[in-house]
């Protein structure tokens, strides 16, 4: 099942090692204290110290250490309820302008890339949003329809008979192109971010826990595992390892383990049978998987949420094969060369939200779909620090939703999983 070199560790670290500790002074006083160094808090970095504020980013392990670098590389517009969804609960003008900041996202994240000349393997290949039965395809097409009417979107459907020429598998029954999705190397977009917020001004501390936040007079005192910190303005940037630094926000997102592999290197030949357009592939299952080639197209990228338990990659690796051999047959007898998991943070109405609390700053939830969108609203959260008007976002508007009882810790998890798994294999 594994290779001979197999590494419990993201495959992205393989081309971007995580990045070597610097033996930094923890600073006394920052204008800004950015806690977690993310894309979220890095983007938000970049505005803050290019906006010549005095910048502080601490995280609990190595820059980069959660899902900045453990996700899959798919850059889609992050938004998951439907249009009509949207419209139900909180009118047209503010499910367009919901919809209107995914799009914004997608595009932010490519012209960021291009404009900073950062090397990661950015590619606006297209998604595949696969159906995994006759009726989600009908639902796919019927939102399609309604959201093509509104948006002026360039979706489009496939059906199971042309499925072949988007992907090589017969397990689907068509699905919807979303062709401005794109791919990145996670690992090499996220170095690229570190060093442009270093570039900025902005100073980096890994291994620098925050214990405590204490709000006074001039601001905050936050005490971290490497001594104390005052800051005018601090910003919350930890998504799904957000904790009881922040009761009120850990009460408000579902920590989900996300789990990925990548296999031993595959012939091009099977490559090009496999995924022909080199599209990255999701699917429409309430226990979704998410997948792609790697950017050399030499492996398949495979992900999805297969543990009931957080547990090892080693117990999961296997689990994710099976799905991976299910949905393409060619690939039973291929090897698991990595394997790894990272938490991702879901919210109780599916969205992702930013707020400000007297000068404590977050964004969050990004629902499992936050590469572009975090390092967006890490930029707008950067603009509202620096009191500027582009900063504003719908997401400040929309209650940040809890439950009575939740705490953080998600008891409710198993069961859900196991009750969304008996409606996956329905035709419903």
């Amino acid at each position: 099942m594994f290779t001979q070199d197999f590494k419990q560790q993201p495959y992205w670290w393989d081309r971007s090692a995580p990045p070597i500790e610097q033996d930094t002074e923890l600073p006394k006083k920052v204008d800004v204290l950015i806690i977690g160094a993310g894309y979220t808090g890095l983007h938000a970095a970049i505005q803050t110290a290019r906006g010549s504020r005095n910048t502080l980013v601490i995280d609990a392990e190595h820059a980069g250490w959660g899902c900045s670098t453990r996700n899959g590389g798919q850059v889609s517009t992050s938004i998951k309820p439907s249009f009509s969804e949207l419209e139900k609960t909180y009118g047209k003008k503010m499910a367009f302008a919901i919809y209107s900041e995914g799009d914004q996202s997608l595009q932010f994240t490519g012209d960021f890339i291009r404009d900073e000349k950062l090397d990661c393997s950015y590619a606006e290949v297209g998604c595949f949003h696969a159906a995994h039965n006759t009726a989600q395809y009908e639902k796919l097409a019927r939102a399609i329809e309604h959201q093509g009417s509104v948006l002026n979107d360039d979706a489009y459907m496939i059906p199971r008979s042309e499925q072949r020429s988007e992907l090589g598998t017969d397990t689907y029954f068509g699905g919807i192109i979303f062709p401005k999705h794109a791919s990145i190397d996670p690992a090499a977009y996220h170095k690229g971010l570190l060093g442009k917020a270093l570039e900025a001004g902005a100073n980096i501390i890994s291994n620098c826990a925050a214990e405590n936040i204490n709000r006074d007079k001039d601001g905050f005192t936050v005490k971290t595992s490497k001594g104390i910190v005052q800051a005018d303005k601090v910003i919350i940037a930890t998504n799904g390892y957000t904790g009881s630094l922040t009761p009120r926000l850990q009460r408000r997102v579902i920590p989900i383990g996300s789990y990925v592999i990548a296999t031993e290197p595959v012939g091009k030949d099977l490559m090009d049978q496999l995924m022909p357009k080199n599209r990255i592939v999701s699917d429409t299952r309430k226990v979704v998987y998410y997948y792609r080639s790697s950017p050399d197209r030499s492996r398949i990228i495979f992900g999805g949420r297969v543990s009931l338990g957080e547990s090892d990659p080693r117990l999961s690796g296997p689990k994710l094969h099976n799905s991976l051999s299910k949905i393409f047959p060619e690939l039973e007898n291929t090897k698991i060369s990595h394997s790894w998991m990272g938490y991702v943070a879901f919210t109780f109405d599916s969205l992702m939200h930013v707020g400000e609390e007297d000068g404590l700053f977050y964004a969050m939830g990004y629902c499992g779909s936050g590469v572009g969108m975090a390092g967006y609203l890490g930029k707008k959260l950067g603009q509202q620090v620096l009191g500027l008007q582009a900063g504003k976002t719908p997401f400040n508007d929309i209650k940040f939703q809890t439950r009575p009882l939740y705490t953080g810790k998600p008891w409710f998890l198993a069961p859900s999983l196991m009750y969304y798994r008996f409606i996956d294999s329905l035709n419903i």
